[in-house]
């Protein structure tokens, strides 16, 4: 038995309103007046309202500005200062997350298993070791971290600490999921940067999951299914670069979801075996308000029933891998005693679409 017993999210301190983050992008990028309508009206229709990010940058004024160039020819940091960046903060959002994670069930100590996950910033030693050694875990403890997935990686990672409970006694398997994607800002103004900007957002969650641990509120992780469409493995992409991370956020994204999202719940739920009308909450990520308009039409759900990812999107927008964990932090913290069936899916680099199933 795999048992999620709890899950905490943290952001780091810098909230920005998304009329604020439209005002910086319209003046960072020098747009003409045509093109600040254009981009207004996308972020007018983004379903965010407020961002989070580690960069105060996007909300002062320009004279304030402690990482990205007041000059507009200016150069804009390297890759090592983002990483320099990244290896400060990380820590210190993730150790929050943990330690609210862990409070009224376990101590650092206890924890057997350590998965760290990430696609925003990489170095060795990492995160599994600084959280390893800040928070006095077991130095014998087991660690593993899956790096650049994208946005599906948290459920991946699920995949393992289930692995780890069906073959390990007492096992105590702690995830943590940290995105600083703010980081990665680029200064040229191109279709895949602009759509970055948009929606992408910091934030950090941690998941106890244990079979040795009793909780009324727990959930149980059954089964995952995943497909990857090639045809899309081109549409979105998560690449190194000297000048930070550069994404590729295809506008085709939402189109080739809608082509393959009800053969893909119909395996799912085939291979789990139970049907379609079992299913009592659908976990989605929320990785923009398109893909989850195209989600509750091509599924024909009621109105409601995306009402987790598309509140989490309003408060946090994408923050990459976290965010289907926030919402499911939303459906445990408020769903009732009856009995739950869940359906969490994410999508991400490949492209691949992860799902899994949980249970109360």
């Amino acid at each position: 038995m795999a048992d999620i017993i709890s899950i905490a999210t943290t952001v780091p301190d810098f909230c920005h309103k998304q009329s604020d983050i439209l005002h910086f992008m319209q003046n960072i990028y020098g747009l003409d007046e045509q093109d600040k309508r254009k981009l207004k009206f996308l972020y007018d229709h983004s379903g965010i309202d407020t961002r989070y990010s580690v960069i105060k940058d996007y909300g002062v004024p320009a004279s304030e500005r402690s990482f990205i160039p007041i000059e507009q020819d200016a150069a804009f940091p390297a890759l090592e200062q983002r990483m320099e960046i990244y290896d400060r903060e990380a820590v210190i959002v993730s150790m929050k997350a943990v330690k609210a994670c862990l409070q009224d069930f376990i101590t650092p100590r206890q924890v057997t298993h350590l998965i760290t996950v990430s696609c925003t910033g990489m170095s060795a030693p990492g995160l599994d070791l600084q959280l390893m050694g800040e928070m006095e875990m077991a130095p014998d403890i087991f660690r593993t971290s899956v790096n650049f997935m994208g946005c599906y990686a948290a459920i991946h990672a699920l995949k393992l600490a289930k692995m780890i409970c069906d073959s390990t006694e007492n096992a105590n398997v702690v995830i943590v999921t940290t995105e600083l994607c703010t980081l990665h800002f680029q200064k040229e103004y191109t279709v895949d940067n602009a759509a970055s900007s948009l929606l992408f957002a910091d934030g950090c969650a941690a998941v106890l999951i244990s079979n040795c641990i009793k909780s009324d509120r727990s959930l149980s992780l059954r089964n995952f299914y995943s497909y990857v469409a090639q045809k899309g493995k081109a549409d979105m992409a998560w690449q190194l670069s000297s000048k930070g991370f550069l994404m590729t956020l295809s506008g085709y994204v939402p189109q080739l979801i809608q082509e393959d999202i009800n053969s893909l719940v119909a395996a799912a739920v085939k291979h789990n075996g139970f049907a379609l009308s079992d299913i009592t909450h659908w976990c989605i990520h929320p990785g923009g308000k398109r893909i989850l308009d195209v989600i509750q039409k091509q599924l024909n759900l009621s109105e409601g029933a995306l009402s987790y990812s598309r509140d989490v999107l309003l408060r946090y927008g994408n923050m990459s891998s976290p965010t289907v964990l926030f919402v499911l932090k939303e459906m445990m913290d408020k769903r009732d005693a009856a009995p739950a069936k869940i359906l969490g899916m994410a999508f991400g680099p490949g492209l691949t679409m992860e799902t899994f199933i949980a249970e109360s």
